[in-house]
């Protein structure tokens, strides 16, 4: 073996060359040890690891699942029932704002309650929505008083429907007095449009229009506002902003969702030439254009004289406030508002009245009559409105 070590190492003395390797060897055990000692401490970690591994495993098997599942269920049903009911109470102030109403008290409420939803304090949070609503609604006599252009208070009492024009009075029933302002024209000398902002089918940004613009350039005489639609304004509307779903023709003839079958068995009132027609369902009616307008909404309110809307859930007519309709007796039409009712007491004013058809139309911030001016309103700006003209 010695002979094999390099010429440069054969004279160097066995001593000298030893010491070098020796240091050599120690370095190499030191590094085995230190590699050892580290390996050692890295199977401790593991071990320690895999123990607490164990641990969470049998802490996540103890854990009953259903009741964790049940509880996370219960949490995302207060956070959508509080949500919507904010969002709610939101729009109905909103309606309030459209109709220049002063809306601070209920924004500083709104915002406490909103709080308290950030919280996921969701029992607090409702109840002040809760508050909110109580509020408005006891408010509403004022609201009402102050949406009305001119003087309510100095309305007549008279039960019964006008002739011809214009006319604010006080209905009186046996569950209240209510302020009505009602146009009535004959349909013989009257021909009964519906006009829109847009010229065709519209899904989100239409365009929309004060009702007084729509009097104005369709030389009417008397209009009202139209058929629900989703305001700029609601959260809820992202996406399809002043769009509205159900059936119409325009003063054009031109149809509009006449493809939207989600919304085919809401009502319909077809105006013709010297009479109306009512249909419970628009898919009842076909695509004549022979007619001089047709318009879908709901709930259809009076129907030979008898009321057939006797109230639901659904918020928006669920609530007082003033509230517009299209209707008929006979050969005389109306158009009016109602002040302070939800929908099942406007039918039931309406019939009072003696009207003998009825159908509802949009309320809130969309409510708005003209004749030679504004009754009500002006509100917002409406996607579509039904006018009066002269023949």
């Amino acid at each position: 073996m010695l002979n094999k070590v390099s010429p440069k190492l054969k004279h160097v003395p066995l001593p000298i060359l030893a010491f070098p390797l020796l240091t050599i060897i120690i370095v190499l055990l030191i590094g085995s040890a230190v590699y050892y000692k580290n390996s050692q401490d890295e199977l401790t970690m593991l071990r320690i690891a895999n123990e607490n591994t164990k641990k969470e495993l049998t802490s996540l098997k103890n854990v009953d699942q259903v009741k964790k599942n049940t509880q996370l269920q219960e949490q995302i049903k207060n956070i959508e029932a509080t949500y919507a009911e904010s969002v709610k109470v939101y729009e109905n102030i909103v309606d309030l704002r459209d109709q220049k109403k002063n809306t601070a008290e209920y924004d500083k409420l709104l915002a406490q309650s909103l709080g308290y939803l950030s919280k996921r304090n969701y029992s607090s949070a409702s109840a002040v929505l809760t508050q909110i609503n109580a509020k408005i609604a006891a408010d509403a006599p004022k609201i009402v008083t102050s949406n009305v252009v001119g003087n309510a208070a100095s309305a007549p009492v008279n039960n019964t429907a006008p002739g011809s024009g214009f006319s604010r009075q006080k209905v009186k029933t046996d569950f209240g007095e209510f302020i009505v302002d009602v146009v009535a024209a004959n349909l013989g000398s009257t021909r009964i449009v519906v006009d829109t902002a847009s010229d065709s089918d519209c899904r989100d940004n239409c365009p929309v229009m004060n009702l007084g613009d729509y009097v104005a350039r369709n030389g009417a005489f008397a209009g009202i506002n139209g058929s629900y639609f989703c305001p700029v304004s609601y959260p809820t509307c992202a996406g399809k902003a002043n769009s509205f779903d159900t059936l119409l023709m325009n003063k054009n003839k031109t149809y509009f969702n006449s493809d939207n079958n989600v919304y085919s068995t809401v009502p319909a009132a077809i105006f013709q030439p010297g009479s109306i027609r009512y249909v419970g369902q628009s898919l009842e009616w076909g695509r004549d254009t022979g007619v001089d307008g047709v318009i879908a909404n709901q709930p259809l309110l009076v129907s030979g004289g008898n009321v057939v809307f006797g109230g639901d859930d659904e918020v928006k007519r669920a609530g007082a406030g003033s509230r517009s309709f299209v209707g008929s007796s006979g050969s005389t039409v109306y158009i009016g508002v109602v002040h302070g009712v939800n929908a099942a007491q406007m039918a039931r004013v309406l019939k009072t009245m003696g009207i003998q058809n009825a159908l509802n139309l949009d309320s809130g911030g969309s409510t708005a009559l003209w004749s030679g001016g504004y009754k009500v309103g002006p509100g917002r700006a409406i996607p579509n409105a039904v006018l009066f003209i002269r023949k």
